[in-house]
């Protein structure tokens, strides 16, 4: 799918995936420190605003330049101080310089072919400060015969252990596993990737 199939699918309603953050990103941002973050494939940025409500600096990218319009609107409600810490950037993340300038990397629910997926993963992982933060969630390969929605497309979904063969040891694998979620219809399974420069001080969960 190319920016202007996103384009459409995102002009289609207000808010394609609703305001609420990702409940994962809760889960696991509420137990760091805040700093700068990177929202790659950003979407409508349900995310990024959460961050910057939550006190972190975001630059939240996207090739959908609706998207970010939408996004851009939804944060116009936000205080100063949040909509300050926010930064749009239109960009296609498989083609994105990035410096090691972010304590955390997100990259949700980007599903590319595996070549172009690597791509995306070491702009994250080049993008991470010495002890930055990644963390990957997607559609797990096993959603479309067990889960519920997503892409029907198997070669461009993936499983936990996809995702810590592209990092290549790069990084310290934290967590590595298949995560259920519920939705209208049934229970989606996903793909959970949390990895550092540093040891966190967990040994690899790979369930």
């Amino acid at each position: 799918m190319d920016a202007a199939e996103w384009d459409r699918k995102y002009g289609r309603r207000e808010l394609v995936y609703g305001e609420a953050p990702n409940a994962t990103l809760v889960e696991v941002a509420t137990t760091l420190k805040r700093g700068r973050a990177l929202d790659l494939a950003s979407g409508q940025g349900r995310n990024a605003i959460w961050l910057a409500t939550r006190g972190w600096t975001v630059d939240a990218v996207d090739f959908s330049s609706v998207a970010l319009t939408r996004a851009s609107q939804v944060a116009s409600t936000a205080p100063t101080s949040v909509r300050e810490r926010l930064t749009w950037v239109h960009a296609d993340v498989t083609q994105l310089s990035t410096e090691p300038n972010y304590d955390l990397v997100l990259m949700f629910y980007l599903h590319l072919p595996p070549n172009e997926r690597r791509t995306a993963v070491s702009t994250a992982i080049s993008a991470l400060k010495p002890d930055g933060i990644l963390m990957i969630l997607g559609h797990h390969a096993a959603n479309i015969e067990s889960g519920v929605g997503g892409p029907q497309e198997v070669e461009i979904l993936y499983t936990p252990e996809d995702l810590v063969s592209d990092i290549d040891s790069r990084l310290a694998v934290v967590t590595a596993e298949k995560r259920y979620r519920d939705v209208s219809g049934g229970t989606a399974i996903d793909a959970l990737l949390l990895a550092s420069r540093s040891p966190l001080g967990s040994k690899p969960d790979r369930g």
